[in-house]
């Protein structure tokens, strides 16, 4: 069960003018050689649907995931915006929420089961892996890295 949840308040409003007025988050699992694991978390703007910010990591953790919002909050300090995501353990943690309240960012959450709540960024996701992840065969996390 997640720890700290917030209310939908994207609501499948997809459209936005500017950059920063939206940002949705997710991470997805990339395997390379026989049985290696890679994992990627982004966040994507939904005004110009640029990835902000997206860090590989060895490992599906709370690091991976803060690494990421890090990131996109040191490049654009100025953004005050509403942050989006499902109820990943990741981004329902109290660090992640406290982080997230003292940008004083907004956060929405998806409901379990709704994942076209979330539809921008599963498409990016899905982009990702149909136009280059399942393309071609890694056999090393290094190459894996790259190739992203």
């Amino acid at each position: 069960m997640p720890k700290i949840t917030a209310e939908n308040m994207l609501n499948r409003e997809f459209y936005v003018d500017h950059f920063g007025e939206k940002w949705l988050t997710d991470e997805t699992e990339m395997r390379y050689g026989i049985n290696g694991k890679a994992y990627m978390s982004a966040i994507l703007d939904l005004a110009d649907k640029s990835i902000v910010s997206f860090v590989i990591g060895s490992s599906n953790n709370n690091a991976l995931v803060f690494e990421t919002f890090d990131i996109a909050y040191q490049e654009h300090p100025e953004v005050k915006h509403l942050f989006h995501s499902d109820w990943g353990y990741q981004v329902t943690s109290k660090i992640l929420c406290k982080k997230q309240e003292e940008a004083g960012r907004t956060q929405s959450m998806s409901r379990a089961s709704r994942c076209i709540d979330n539809g921008p960024m599963e498409g990016f996701l899905g982009m990702l892996n149909s136009e280059m992840y399942s393309l071609k065969k890694f056999h090393t996390y290094e190459e894996l890295k790259e190739a992203v």
